[in-house]
């Protein structure tokens, strides 16, 4: 696939633009570098948007993240080298991600994330999860394309 299906961006300047702002709004959080791209690429896995994960692996290089614990994101449950901090957040990311797989009870996840994050912290972090899902949406259903590139 070398082109999108459409493009999007000039045909909805405005949604475009909006979403961008949303991102602008929350690059200035407290969640580090290395979670914030972390979450976003472990949703971008869940939702199979090869252009963001793509993406994200890559700024996740760009913040010092080694190549096992990017590997090991789809697997963070069973990798011990997650932290509690970025378990509850991985977690977080899951459940708002899977709404429809799981309509249980998330209150233990969210007391999980309120063992590790600030109130405002837990706010970041799920309009992080909330955007990133859009922005897998239109990767997916616009099927950006991934250019071939080495990583490093």
């Amino acid at each position: 696939m070398n082109s999108p299906r459409l493009p999007w961006t000039k045909l909805a300047p405005k949604a475009y633009q909006a979403m961008a702002g949303v991102n602008a709004a929350i690059a200035d959080h407290s969640l580090g570098a290395r979670l914030y791209e972390m979450v976003q690429t472990r949703v971008s896995q869940l939702n199979g948007c090869a252009f963001c994960l793509d993406m994200h692996v890559r700024d996740l290089r760009k913040a010092g993240e080694g190549w096992q614990r990017i590997n090991s994101i789809a697997t963070w449950r069973e990798a011990g080298f997650y932290d509690a901090r970025e378990r509850a957040a991985l977690n977080w990311a899951e459940s708002l991600t899977r709404l429809a797989e799981d309509h249980g009870d998330r209150d233990a996840a969210f007391a999980q994330l309120q063992a590790q994050f600030s109130d405002a912290e837990i706010v970041q972090l799920t309009v992080l999860i909330a955007q990133i899902n859009a922005w897998n949406r239109m990767g997916v259903g616009m099927h950006l394309p991934v250019a071939e590139r080495p990583i490093e």
